[in-house]
This record gives structure tokens, C-alpha cells and sequence, in this order.
């Protein structure tokens, strides 16, 4: 990423003055805002990065949209029909709904975005699972004839976790799910201006003037009318804390996506900014293994490290040890605070911390020294700081540790190689993801145990596999909640990956600007008082 350009205040205060009254109006109606990192994959349906899902709604809609208490709401859909005992759902797109190139928006477009999404959706994988046809039978009709009930079918389509279910053309959507698409032309209320974009730099969004909002629903997280009321929209990116925060509280950006934490003093010291948490699940972290190769593609060997592992001290490397209200530990398997939560197999977390106990499991499960290389993505702090408390535990409980730090989309690409670490493959590797994709087993993508054609680390956990099957067939909430007890005593037992604690990301804007909603950073309904 690239250091961006700060405009010099004093010149950009005695241009703002100089300007004409006209060009003054027009500034007015640009928002500044500055993204937690570079916007690198432009489509939102090849990657779980949380930066192309935010961009991705800008650009993109949703047939349904995900409001504060995680249900679906309807968004470019009226509503839809149940019939034949829940086997037929019709979906019926509303009037009014256009591409940015001008072409209306078809039922068939959104068939084949659907078909396109499932294919590297957990989620939308088990919808299509239980789908016998998805057709469009008319313009505005898009038509689930489904093997058995599937009662989530609009959460699913809705869902603000990775990745999203965006709608586009069919001559889009018909290209690889694991290749870009080639041009980006949604029926959002932003179109993106591909020719002022600047890698590492900038990214610009325009008003699109023929989106329709809907009229109803409530506003919070992707719910309700998407009301835009500025023409233009600049992402800047500032890949150092320090300058991001300043440019923000110098009033040069409106809006910063990540209050970072060793900022967050400064920023309450500072006038005219507004500092709030909009996502209450927060950001959960974890660390995992490659369960294909040794060391840890022994149970025993991922078992003993429970006995060392310390949460606090990963939540506190990150917010700090004064921020105590910013992070939760214990965490489990499922986002604290959420139905699916429970305190089942909790205590290999809760007991005393003992490193002499799991220096004594490793030699008994057969550890022997192997090296093992931890990766952690070098341009997030966080994970940096995370990776920094793990490498320390694995070293003083005996394991010979190499860090390999890279740039997020480096690190991506050694991950991929399945080999052993002599031949250039990976141990373990430390991520985060937001708190609303480990909601349920639905989309909790890091909870699969599908063996090879699973999530990076190809864990092998059949038992995983047939309790979420039998949680899609649940007859109630308290049913789900039984199941996923079970799934996690299953994940404590097998160690699909180390969760290190929850933490909530604090956001800061400039409090002109008004109608930030809670969820994440989404650019509908933000106005300037």
C-alpha cells in the first residue's frame, strides 16, 4: 500500500476561500473517508475481505438486506410467497430497479448472481444443497423449488457476512466465481468511477441518480431505504494511524473506519469528532493450524496448546490494558453475546494458565522440535500484535517458531500451498473476522470440517459436519442452541483453530456529518448538518 497525498491545511484552507461560491457548493458534497486499508479485490464475491464487502454494497444490492437483530429485511425484493408446505418461494423484485449501464434489473440476473455467490458461499452452497430449481420464470419473478424446507432462505440472500450475495447482470455473473468479474455495473446506489481510481490511493463512488430507495423497513446495518445525500464519495487510503487520525482530527477526511486503539485518547481529546462502536459483535480472532501437516495435524499436539493460551493478554496487546470495556474473553466458537454463544467446553479456557502442563503434553504427544512457521499479515497492527503474544507462547512452551510477516495478500498466497513447511508450506496463521460470521454454523466458514475442500488449514471433522446438517433441520431456537453446544465441545475437542478473544473496533467521524448507522461503514442515509 501506498502512503497517500496530504493536501498542506494551510493551502487547502486558502484554496477553499479563493474557490467560487459554486465550487464550494460541489465540495460540500463530497465525503472524505478513510478506510481501515487498501481496497485490493474489487468483487465482493471472490473474498472475505471486509473492505471489498463494504465497497460491494456501494456498488451492489441484495435481494434482502440484514437489520440490527440479524434477520432478513426485504431490499430489492417486495417480499416473496411460501407455498407447498415451504418446497416454493416466490421472490418478487420490486419496480424501479436499474443497472448503472441503463439496462433494467431481470429476474434472471439475479438467478444466475445467486448461482454465481453459492459457489464460494458456505451458506449459499447449503441453500442450493437443498434447491431442486432456481428459475425465473417471469422478469420480476425468481423461483426457489426446494428438496425439503429451508426456512433461512432470506437470511442467506441477506446475510452482511462474507461473502456477499450481490446482484448483477447476467453477463457478469456468468464469469468464474474464482476469477474478478471484468467490469463492475451493480443496481447500488453508488456507481464506482473505475477511471479515477488509483491503487493504494483512492477510490471514488458516485451518486447513482436512478436508484430507487425503498420506501420502508428500518434503518440500521443494510435495512431500509438507501437514501444517499452526497454526490460523491472519496476513499483515501492511509495505511499509518498516526497520519489517518490526524487528517481527521485536522477536519482534511470526515469520516475514519477504524478508530485505531493507541489513538483513541487523542481522539476523545479532540473537537468536533464523534467516536461510536457500530458493531456490537466486534471483531473475533483466531489462529490456525494446518491440520494436513505436522506438527499439528496431531489432535494431541493442537490439545496441549490449550493448556498455555492466555486471552487476555491477546485482547490486551490489542486494545490495551486499560480498554477493558473494548474486549470480551473467554471466547468460544460463536460471537459472545449471540443466541448460538454458550460456556460448553469453556473451561480449557477458564482453567489456570500452566505453560510446565503443556510443555509436558507436547513431549508426550510426540513432539520432537519441528519447526513451525506462524504467519500474521504485517500490515494490520492488530494481527501483528496478536501474532507477537502467540509466537511468544509457543516459544516458552518448547516449539521452535519461524514468523513469516507479509502483506495480507502474500501471506494469502503461501497459504494456499499444502506442503510441508521444508517445501514451503505453513503452520499456523493468525486472522480475524467480524463477530457476525460466527453468528451460526450457517456461514461460520472457519468451522467447516470438510477436509480438503474446506477453509485454508483443511480440517477433517466429520461430527462438525453432520451436527451443522442437523441444525439447518432444527424444529426451534432451543433446538439450534442444543446443537450448537454439541458443535462446540466437538471444536474445543478437535481444536479446528485457537480463538484468542473478541474486541470492538471503534469508528470516528467529524460530527457534521450525521446518520452514521449501525453494522459497519455504509454511505446511505450520512449527511453533513
Amino acid at each position: 500500500m501506498q502512503r497517500r497525498t496530504l493536501f498542506q491545511a494551510a493551502g487547502a484552507g486558502l484554496a477553499s476561500l479563493a474557490a467560487p461560491a459554486a465550487v464550494r457548493a460541489q465540495a460540500a458534497t463530497t465525503l472524505r473517508f478513510t478506510p481501515q486499508q487498501d481496497l485490493v479485490t474489487l468483487d465482493p464475491v471472490t473474498t472475505t475481505a471486509y473492505i471489498s464487502r463494504n465497497h460491494g454494497y456501494m456498488v451492489f444490492d441484495t435481494l434482502y438486506g440484514m437489520d440490527a437483530n440479524f434477520q432478513a429485511t426485504p431490499q430489492m425484493v417486495d417480499g416473496h410467497r411460501i407455498e407447498d408446505d415451504g418446497l416454493r418461494w416466490d421472490l418478487t423484485l420490486r419496480e424501479g430497479l436499474w443497472w448503472h449501464d441503463g439496462e433494467k434489473v431481470l429476474a434472471r440476473d439475479c438467478v444466475a448472481s445467486i448461482r454465481r455467490w453459492a459457489k464460494r458461499d458456505p451458506f449459499g452452497a447449503s441453500l442450493l444443497e437443498a434447491t431442486d430449481e432456481l428459475s425465473a420464470p417471469d422478469d420480476r419473478t425468481i423461483r426457489f423449488r426446494l428438496k425439503r424446507p429451508f426456512p433461512l432462505l432470506p437470511i442467506a440472500l441477506g446475510k452482511a457476512s462474507v461473502p456477499v450475495c450481490a446482484m448483477m447482470p447476467a453477463r457478469l455473473a456468468e464469469t468464474d466465481p474464482f476469477k474478478q468479474v471484468p467490469e463492475l455495473i451493480g443496481s447500488g446506489p453508488f456507481r464506482f468511477k473505475a477511471d479515477e481510481r488509483v491503487p493504494g490511493s483512492l477510490n471514488v463512488y458516485t451518486k447513482f441518480e436512478k436508484y430507487v430507495p425503498r420506501k420502508d423497513g428500518a434503518l440500521t446495518w443494510t435495512s431500509g431505504p438507501k437514501v444517499v445525500h452526497f454526490d460523491r464519495v472519496e476513499w483515501r487510503s492511509m495505511p499509518d494511524p498516526s497520519t489517518a487520525t490526524s487528517a481527521l482530527i485536522a477536519g482534511e477526511q470526515d469520516w475514519q473506519e477504524y478508530a485505531y486503539h493507541d489513538q483513541l485518547p487523542l481522539l476523545r481529546r479532540a473537537r468536533g469528532v464523534t467516536m461510536k462502536v457500530l458493531d456490537s459483535t466486534g471483531f473475533v480472532c483466531m489462529v490456525r493450524m494446518n491440520h494436513t501437516q505436522a506438527p499439528f495435524n496431531n489432535r494431541a499436539v493442537r490439545q496441549a496448546l490449550w493448556h498455555a493460551l492466555d486471552q487476555t493478554a491477546c485482547m490486551q496487546a490489542v486494545v490495551g490494558p486499560a480498554e477493558t470495556s473494548l474486549y470480551t474473553v473467554p471466547l468460544g466458537f460463536f460471537a459472545p453475546g449471540t443466541p448460538m454463544a454458550s460456556d460448553a467446553g469453556m473451561e480449557v479456557l477458564t482453567a489456570p494458565r500452566d505453560l510446565s502442563k503443556a510443555r509436558d503434553a507436547l513431549r508426550a504427544a510426540g513432539y520432537k522440535g519441528e519447526p513451525v512457521v506462524l504467519m500474521v499479515p504485517s500490515n494490520s497492527a492488530v494481527l501483528m500484535a496478536l501474532g507477537a503474544v502467540f509466537e511468544d507462547m509457543l516459544k516458552r512452551i518448547g516449539m521452535t517458531v519461524e514468523v513469516y510477516a507479509v502483506e495480507f495478500n502474500a501471506m494469502l498466497q503461501r497459504r494456499n500451498r499444502r506442503g510441508p513447511v521444508s517445501e514451503g508450506g505453513w503452520s499456523l496463521f493468525v486472522t480475524n473476522w467480524s463477530g457476525s460470521d460466527w453468528l451460526n454454523p450457517a456461514g461460520h466458514i472457519a468451522l467447516r470440517g470438510g477436509g480438503e475442500q474446506g477453509y485454508a488449514g483443511w480440517a477433517s471433522m466429520p461430527r462438525i459436519e453432520e451436527l451443522r446438517e442437523a441444525w439447518f433441520r432444527a424444529p426451534d431456537l432451543a433446538a439450534q442452541q442444543a446443537i450448537c453446544r454439541e458443535i462446540q465441545a466437538e471444536a474445543f475437542r478437535e481444536v479446528a483453530y485457537y480463538p484468542l478473544g473478541q474486541y470492538l473496533q471503534p469508528t470516528a467521524w467529524r460530527s457534521s456529518l450525521t446518520g452514521v448507522l449501525d453494522g459497519f461503514a455504509t454511505f446511505w442515509n450520512v449527511r453533513r448538518a
